[in-house]
């Protein structure tokens, strides 16, 4: 819902950093496969419990996301890397509940069932967009530099992101978290099934 707004100011934030990893000679997929591997470190860090490195490896996992791209804008964008990124993003997205749900199976793992059965919903209607839009030659005019085509919805990247800081702070708040999170990630699936449904109706070019 506020990723347009705050693309700007995060593109201005780390553009100095990215030069600096430029200048390195450190690749934007290079840093996309570090970033997972420390969300994959704090998913485990979840599971044992240890939210605080959960939290340090979940602010390092979003700080690689966005140099990735930036690194990529000063040198060469490429589609292996923009599948790369939004791939690993998903999968990310989709494992950092299940830490909580083995941290605590009891109370965790039914909430977190649902919560990443919402970001099916969230995430298989906003690709299905991108390649119908693809294939029409429809660009995003709020994301100009993204690989693909961004649809927007009530719960986007920011939103998911503050959700999971949120559950690092509060953990035995999880259940009413997740819960909460996938009834909005539901509103978002339908809002763009009908936007898809609008835009892609029979006769429309």
């Amino acid at each position: 819902m506020i990723d347009a707004t705050l693309l700007p100011l995060v593109k201005r934030a780390i553009d100095r950093p990215a030069r600096v990893l430029v200048a390195q000679g450190i690749s934007a997929d290079q840093i996309t496969l570090v970033g997972f591997g420390i969300g994959l470190a704090g998913i485990v860090a979840v599971s044992l419990g240890l939210f605080g490195l959960g939290l340090l490896c979940l602010v390092l996992n979003r700080l690689a996301d966005g140099l990735d791209g930036a690194v990529a804008r000063l040198t060469k964008p490429t589609d292996r890397g923009a599948f790369l990124d939004i791939a690993l993003d998903f999968m990310f997205y989709g494992l950092f509940p299940l830490g909580f749900a083995l941290q605590d199976p009891a109370s965790n793992a039914l909430p977190a069932a649902v919560l990443i059965s919402s970001f099916i919903g969230t995430g298989s209607s906003f690709l299905a967009f991108s390649i119908i839009a693809e294939k029409r030659g429809i660009t995003s005019e709020e994301y100009p530099t993204k690989g693909i085509y961004y649809l927007g919805g009530l719960t986007e990247g920011t939103e998911t992101i503050v959700l999971f800081v949120a559950m690092c702070f509060f953990p035995l708040a999880f259940p009413w978290l997740a819960c909460i999170f996938a009834a909005l990630c539901a509103i978002t699936t339908v809002t763009r099934w009908l936007a898809g449904w609008r835009m892609f109706g029979a006769g429309v070019p």
